[in-house]
């Protein structure tokens, strides 16, 4: 596995299904092979959004871009 830092966070894969539907991770989603994934983004440092967030102690937030799902099967032409 590549090294890891404080941009890296590791998530179930449950979590997944909490996205907004046609959206997806816009980062690469690293299967643990344990029922997580490890993916990257910017720290979260804004003290007010670390408020509303509330992580829990020793925990931490990241940042990622929302992307937009595409699939081959939806008979939608994405040009």
């Amino acid at each position: 596995m590549p090294q890891r830092d404080s941009r890296h966070i590791e998530i179930p894969h449950a979590l997944l299904a909490y996205l907004e539907y046609g959206t997806c991770l816009g980062t690469l989603l690293e299967d643990t092979g344990h029922g997580t994934f490890v993916l990257a983004g910017e720290p979260v440092t804004d003290a007010t959004a670390l408020t509303v967030i509330k992580p829990p102690a020793g925990e931490r937030s990241i940042e990622v871009p929302r992307g937009k799902e595409i699939r081959p099967d939806d008979g939608i032409n994405h040009q």
